[in-house]
């Protein structure tokens, strides 16, 4: 009887926290949706309690690749990723700073997001030129060196 007991608290558990995550709707991992509707990014660094904020974006897949971009520094190829197929697998994974990790992170995900906005834009303005072509950047090239840092 004991077992019986145990194991139909744990079963109703687990239904109540499915039941609660599918309620959140968080399409994927290490994002979060704002009540304005703006989508956020951030990481907790290993072993701290402080986080790295990766920034706000229009598009849930912008703040998730920047995530992934986060993630993959800081815990290397075994990290959990959301596109495991998009991240650019770099040689050199050494320790990173905090801001360093927050700079590439922040630069993919406002490049995907550029590209899902115009996107976005293109689809709802679509129907106005259909023989608009765009071509798709490749988000894995390494950018290019600015003068400003």
């Amino acid at each position: 009887m004991e077992g019986d007991c145990c194991s139909t608290s744990s079963s109703t558990i687990g239904e109540k926290r499915k039941q609660r995550q599918q309620q959140k709707e968080k399409p994927f991992r290490g994002i979060r949706m704002r009540k304005w509707g703006k989508w956020v990014a951030e990481i907790r660094e290993p072993n701290k309690r402080s986080r790295i904020w990766l920034g706000s974006y229009t598009t849930p897949i912008a703040a998730a690749r920047a995530y992934d971009t986060a993630v993959f520094y800081l815990r290397g190829p075994s990290a959990r990723l959301n596109f495991p197929d998009l991240i650019l697998q770099e040689d050199d994974l050494r320790d990173i700073s905090a801001a360093s990790i927050r700079k590439k992170a922040t630069e993919v995900g406002a490049k995907v997001d550029a590209l899902q906005t115009s996107l976005h834009h293109a689809s709802s303005s679509e129907s106005s030129n259909p023989n608009r072509v765009f071509q798709k950047p490749d988000l894995n090239k390494y950018p290019e060196s600015s003068d400003e840092d």
